[in-house]
């Protein structure tokens, strides 16, 4: 199984929500920004880096929200707490990121993998 790493940004009480742009199933639905952990990379150093190419922004993981869940056959997804450190989170890869309070998470239309998460946040 190849690791996936998502990043719950939490600031203010909020997360930071990003909107898949591809592939074609996903495109328009919301995620925890993150990606693929290469081979030498730990999960910490996956996410710093994914998140730097995605928001332009730099991250520090502070914990690991329980649990993994398997998206399709090949990968395995886990969430870090991260704290944002530098920068201010601007879409690259995504058309549009979004900061949502515990009373907005339903909002938007989140991807399955991420869904579980979503209840461990330590948002206000």
């Amino acid at each position: 199984m190849v690791a996936v790493v998502g990043a719950a940004i939490v600031r203010d009480g909020r997360v930071l929500a990003a909107r898949r742009t591809s592939p074609a199933d996903a495109a328009g639905r919301w995620e925890l920004p993150g990606g693929k952990v290469e081979p030498g990379e730990t999960p910490e150093e996956a996410l710093v880096r994914e998140v730097a190419e995605e928001l332009g922004c730099t991250v520090v993981v502070v914990g690991w929200l329980p649990g993994e869940v398997a998206i399709g056959d090949r990968h395995v997804l886990t969430v870090a707490l991260v704290e944002l450190v530098d920068g201010e989170p601007r879409p690259h890869e995504h058309d549009l990121v979004r900061w949502l309070g515990v009373d907005e998470l339903g909002t938007v239309d989140w991807l399955e993998p991420d869904r579980p998460f979503l209840s461990h946040l330590p948002l206000a």
